[in-house]
């Protein structure tokens, strides 16, 4: 299948983010368990990746004003985006996102709609002021403006480490790993992509293995920005990710809590739970980590209370789940 977004669109992205949400540091990780390459993405302006597909897709738009639905990141992206642009922005998110992302967000300028407890409540509020009022829709992850800014990760982590045999992508709306399949398999055929996502309401994952986009319950998790739907009219990420992606692995809540605090003890990094989910596969042998291996360190922008509980090992409650407390082991 041709994809629908093409290198000359990632290199027209490459060019547009230059100087502003480009070539986030690859460091070599102190991990002992692989060959181990660290794309810190934590690094953007806005302590995301998400800067570059909304930076990308923000300043294409004509319309004075913006809209989109978020699990967090994105919203504050787009918020970034939009106030260097002068436009408004409005970002719709349902009542699962962490606090600490909606101030965030706020921070940034944007009006906050909170909508429902789910994704897809949030994407009908951004439809509905979309015909109401005007706004341009940025989707978070089933745009080609926003895929291709998303793809210059893999093309930055294949520059910089061409002898990389295996990238890791944390997978939610499929964004991210779509962008990063196609920049990825471009440089190299025979390189993996595998999407990484937790257990618990992964909507690509499971649209995946249905064969066509699939709605599934939101649930409260240590990787909150991999929640949320895929949206079933997806166009792009769904088909990019099952054509790009050589794998699809899960992990539980226990072991994200065990990669936060291994990326924090032993490199020094304060990053979300959705951060850790290519960490966490490989520490529980669901990666096989032959050769050179890169995951994508993608936001840190987290509930502080919560990830010092991780670190310091105590009991997490998730909604009705509560994560076990145990020490890192030094």
């Amino acid at each position: 299948m041709q994809p629908s977004v093409t290198m000359n669109d990632v290199e027209a992205a490459a060019q547009r983010l230059r100087g502003r949400a480009d070539s986030t540091p690859l460091v070599p990780s102190l991990w002992a368990g692989a060959d181990l390459w660290l794309k810190l993405e934590i690094c953007q302006p806005i302590g995301a990746f998400k800067l570059r597909g909304a930076l990308n897709a923000v300043e294409a738009v004509e319309a004075d004003g913006v809209v989109c639905c978020s699990t967090g990141n994105h919203g504050r992206g787009v918020a970034w985006a939009a106030r260097a642009a002068g436009k408004r922005a409005v970002i719709c998110m349902s009542s699962l996102v962490p606090q600490a992302k909606v101030d965030g967000i706020r921070a940034l300028g944007a009006d906050v709609r909170i909508i429902g407890r789910s994704q897809d409540d949030a994407q009908a509020e951004a439809e509905r002021l979309v015909e109401a009022e005007g706004l341009a829709e940025i989707s978070p992850f089933d745009d080609p403006l926003v895929i291709a800014g998303q793809a210059t990760i893999g093309a930055e982590i294949m520059a910089k480490k061409p002898e990389t045999e295996t990238v890791l992508v944390p997978l939610s709306g499929g964004g991210l790993a779509a962008g990063t399949g196609l920049s990825v398999k471009a440089a190299n055929p025979k390189a993996r992509v595998i999407g990484v996502s937790m257990d618990r309401g992964a909507a690509m994952a499971e649209s995946l293995r249905a064969g066509r986009p699939v709605a599934v319950e939101e649930v409260p998790s240590l990787a909150d920005s991999l929640g949320g739907g895929i949206g079933m009219q997806n166009r792009l990420s769904f088909p990019m990710c099952r054509d790009f992606l050589d794998e699809v692995v899960h992990v539980s809540e226990e072991e994200v809590y065990a990669a936060m605090q291994e990326l924090f003890y032993t490199d020094r990094l304060v990053a979300e739970g959705a951060s850790v989910v290519g960490l966490a596969a490989l520490m529980t042998g669901k990666v096989d980590a032959k050769g050179p291996v890169a995951t994508i360190v993608t936001g840190r922008n987290m509930d502080m209370d919560q990830f010092t509980r991780v670190i310091t090992g105590r009991d997490v409650t998730l909604g009705d789940v509560t994560i076990k407390g145990r020490p890192h082991a030094a």
